[in-house]
Formats: C-alpha cells, sequence, structure tokens
C-alpha cells in the first residue's frame, strides 16, 4: 500500500507512540483520525478538515468508537489502517506490603490495553472491508497492534500489564488468518522501553538498569522509530500475521 493514499486511524494519539505515528502518516500524505481522551497533541490542528480529524474517545466505549468509525467514513470515503497505541501502565505486586493486589486496577488494565483494543478493531474492521469502487489492490488494509516486550519479559508488579499485552500478541495470528479474505493483514509492535513521558518520569534508578541490558543502541528508542515501523508494515505486504520487537536486543 502507498502511504499517502491511506486513511488511517491511531488510537493514543495526543502523546508518545500514538502522536508520533500521527506526524509521521500526516507528513506523508495520509489522512488520519487521531482518537485519545485529551485534545491531539502539540502542534497538531485537531480539526483539519482536509487531512486530520481529532475525535475525544474511550476505546473501551463501544458508543462512541463506532460514531467515531463512522465519521471517518463520512469525512474520508474509507478506512485502511488501524493503529492502536492506547493503553495504561499499572505497577503492583500480587501481594504486596498492603495485602492483596488491587482486582480493580487489574481490571482496568486489562479493559484499557486489551478489551480497548479488541473493541477497536472490531469495529474498524467492516469499514475497512468496504472498500471504495475501483479499489482492486491486493492489499486492502493493516491493523497494527501495539504489545510489549513485557509480553515476555515481564517484571515483577508487572503482573496486570504483561498480562494485558502478552494476549494482545496472541490475537495477531488469529485475527490474521480470519481477515485475510478480506485482504487486510494484522502485526503487532512490541517496543522496549521508549522515551515517552512516561519514562521521562521515571526514576535514574528505574532508568539506567534498562539501558545497561539494552544492546544496541544504547539508549531509549525514540517515538518517531515506532511510527517508522508502522509506515514500513503498511508498505510492506508480507508483514503478516507476527509480532515485531522493536527493543534494540534489550531483555529485560
Amino acid at each position: 500500500m502507498k502511504v499517502a493514499e491511506q486513511v488511517v486511524l491511531v488510537t493514543g494519539a495526543s502523546s508518545g507512540l500514538g502522536a508520533a505515528t500521527v506526524w509521521r502518516f500526516l507528513e506523508a500524505g495520509a489522512k488520519v483520525i487521531g482518537v485519545d481522551l485529551r485534545p491531539a497533541g502539540a502542534g497538531i490542528d485537531g480539526n483539519r478538515g482536509d487531512c486530520y480529524l481529532h475525535q475525544c474517545g474511550d476505546v473501551t466505549d463501544e458508543a462512541a468508537m463506532q460514531a467515531i468509525v463512522d465519521q471517518s467514513l463520512e469525512r474520508f470515503g474509507k478506512l485502511s489502517v488501524v493503529v492502536c497505541c492506547a493503553g495504561i501502565l499499572h505497577g503492583e505486586r500480587v501481594w504486596g506490603l498492603n495485602g492483596p493486589a488491587s482486582l480493580e486496577a487489574f481490571r482496568r488494565v486489562v479493559d484499557v490495553n486489551l478489551v480497548g483494543t479488541f473493541n477497536v478493531v472490531r469495529l474498524a474492521i467492516p469499514a475497512m472491508a468496504k472498500r471504495p469502487d475501483g479499489d482492486h489492490q491486493e492489499d486492502g488494509g493493516l491493523v497494527v497492534l501495539t504489545s510489549s516486550i513485557a509480553a515476555y519479559d515481564g517484571q515483577i508488579g508487572q503482573a496486570a500489564y504483561a498480562a494485558s499485552k502478552g494476549a494482545i500478541a496472541g490475537m495477531v495470528l488469529p485475527m490474521a488468518r480470519e481477515l485475510g479474505k478480506h485482504q487486510i493483514r494484522v502485526v503487532a509492535i512490541a517496543p522496549g522501553v521508549f522515551d515517552t513521558s512516561m519514562m521521562q518520569a521515571a526514576s535514574e534508578k528505574v532508568r539506567q538498569p534498562l539501558l545497561a541490558q539494552t544492546v544496541f543502541p544504547k539508549r531509549f528508542g525514540k517515538p518517531e522509530e515506532f511510527a517508522s515501523l508502522v509506515e514500513h508494515a503498511v508498505e510492506n505486504p508480507m508483514l503478516n500475521g507476527c509480532v515485531l520487537r522493536l527493543d534494540g536486543g534489550l531483555r529485560m
């Protein structure tokens, strides 16, 4: 697929990996719908009718997400790429100093990261399969999910986060097998530690061991490097049914 011809829906669009993805596709000439609980990120006009539409919405809200998908079709005529970056992080030991972990917090992480991702994809697929007349290209669409290396290398206190990201990795192949008949591909990216606002707020005690375990380059990932891989996935039709680690060789 040629990036400039695509209509792309990005969740978690106001910061971090999602914001970088929005910028990457806008610069490449695509039309983008950004979804987040917050307003559009810095420097992005949230209502550029020609190429960008920002919608405030909760990925776990069925009615809200359906309305956003419908508006995407109304505004841009099609939907060809979905990039799910919305997610939250929670750290808590299963049995800590204050007793058992919060079941409510565990449910919230799984609800946003996993159920929210599934909700967006299941509502977007009918729109992606509804291709405009005259569109006979072999590659009909792409879904990009955001997993994490925590799916494989989860640390103490990451039970909820690792469970949600491991489940996302597990959805990729079944989805790819099902959606292949619609010429829609599904991949996931499993980022390592990226230099987003969440990591910038971490203490040096947390940051330094992670840097020490990174093979090369000896730094945290840049959000634009995540966005670059998303762009490549759009352009490379043989990427399907797989989880791509993007971590500089880090094994936590």
